[in-house]
């Protein structure tokens, strides 16, 4: 756990992020489990953008996750091409598909230990769905925006995401964890940018440590 200085530090910062967005939400389109646990993995190396222009077509032809089981896998990879990595990709959905099928009668399973079961599936993705689809806090998502921002700020001393995300979740509210990784990204994708971050126009400026940036 950090110490009482730290901690206080990083209280301010959250409800600083707290303040700023007080509803967070995805910016991936999903009506369906399934449908964010597909986006997600689609969201690996590609934007949300990307994705959303994807996921339509892709929801279209096949409508849930009996279709994907029983689809081609280069039908998949054809409609996800965009998207990178999608030979990859593909395959893994479609085994995801079959998995759930064959062992939770199609429904997208609500554990971590069964959803890093599923092909292609990691903690960061496992924790998205948990928490924007069945509201269950299981930890934080760190995807290249919180594990830039976390370090920066000093949230973590390790550039390694499990160990980013044990920080995190050390150092903010359960509650708070499904909302601490929108939080993060939506900051880092406004303000605390990889190449030009904004500090002069930072709101968290006067508590962060702003480790490894150049401008101060």
């Amino acid at each position: 756990m950090p110490d009482t200085a730290a901690s206080r530090r990083i209280a301010s910062i959250l409800a600083t992020l707290a303040a700023r967005y007080p509803a967070p939400e995805t910016m991936l389109h999903w009506r369906t489990p399934w449908e964010l646990l597909v986006a997600t993995v689609l969201s690996a190396q590609c934007t949300d953008d990307r994705v959303n222009k994807v996921t339509p077509g892709l929801f279209a032809r096949f409508p849930d996750v009996a279709a994907v089981a029983a689809a081609d896998v280069a039908e998949v990879e054809e409609l996800i091409h965009s998207t990178g990595f999608f030979r990859n990709k593909a395959k893994h959905l479609v085994a995801t598909a079959q998995l759930l099928v064959r062992r939770y009668a199609g429904q997208v399973p609500q554990s971590m230990p069964a959803l890093l079961e599923l092909p292609g599936v990691a903690r960061k993705t496992a924790n998205i769905v948990l928490a924007n689809a069945f509201g269950i806090q299981a930890g934080v998502a760190v995807d290249t925006h919180v594990k830039r921002l976390a370090w920066r700020m000093e949230l973590t001393h390790s550039k390694d995401v499990l160990k980013i995300e044990r920080d995190l979740m050390a150092c903010i509210p359960q509650a708070d964890w499904g909302r601490a990784n929108h939080w993060l990204v939506l900051f880092g994708r406004e303000v605390c940018t990889a190449r030009a971050p904004r500090c002069r126009a930072c709101p968290v400026a006067s508590h962060c440590p702003r480790r490894d940036v150049a401008e101060k």
